[in-house]
């Protein structure tokens, strides 16, 4: 992970995880339409076991999974690269936003996890608002 973007980073709050979705969610919808292109080129089959992350500060980057184990947040989809060239595109980029939907709240609940589900209920219902951008 870039150490500008999101690195060490732990929401506290619910304000604060609802802000870290929504920009990790803002950095990936990126990556899927507007900067498709970049993202499909880096997602180069030939590589080895990529991952898409998003950013609190609504960017995204196609990287390798972290190396610390466990890692510092749950991992998203490993591997996106090789179904790439497998698939139709559109399709490809359908299950690459699936899995990432996945990991956006994996993400979500890890942090809560650390404060209590039950706290400030309404940034929930606002963070379950917003999910599935594979529409």
């Amino acid at each position: 992970m870039d150490a500008g973007a999101g690195a060490h980073y732990s929401a506290r709050t619910a304000e604060e995880v609802f802000r870290d979705f929504r920009g990790r969610r803002a950095g990936m919808i990126k990556a899927l339409t507007n900067d498709v292109e970049k993202f499909y080129q880096l997602c180069d089959p030939e590589k080895e076991n990529l991952c898409l992350y998003g950013y609190p500060n609504e960017t995204w980057e196609v990287t390798l999974p972290a190396e610390e184990v466990p890692p510092e947040i749950p991992e998203p989809a490993l591997g996106i690269n090789f179904a790439r060239d497998g698939m139709n595109e559109k399709d490809w980029l359908a299950l690459v936003a699936v899995h990432s939907d996945s990991w956006l709240l994996a993400v979500a609940f890890y942090f809560a996890a650390r404060f209590g589900f039950d706290k400030e209920s309404r940034y929930w219902f606002q963070t379950f608002k917003l999910c599935g951008f594979l529409k």
